[in-house]
């Protein structure tokens, strides 16, 4: 299942069921590390279309989190049985 924005996962948030709410926390962290990805690119390639405010040090670091915290949902979905297709 592949999701292109967070209201598509909103319905999953407000699950009773545990595992769906967890899906929807990853499908939502990934929308957005992955768009801060683009943008770190387009920056790097010298395309963005505007100035960040903050610094592109603290971007690379919000990513790196981001990317950090995704390993850390991938491997608690294989540990618990949680499909993230």
């Amino acid at each position: 299942m592949i999701f292109q924005s967070l209201i598509e996962t909103e319905p999953m948030m407000e699950s009773a069921d545990y595992k769906e709410r967890f899906r929807a926390e990853y499908f939502q962290t990934k929308i957005r590390y992955q768009k801060l990805h683009q943008m770190l690119v387009k920056h790097g390639a010298g395309t963005l279309s505007f100035a960040p405010l903050c610094s592109l040090e603290l971007l690379t670091k919000q990513a790196k989190a981001m990317g950090e915290y995704l390993y850390c949902l991938e491997v608690r979905a294989q540990v618990e049985d949680i499909p993230l297709d």
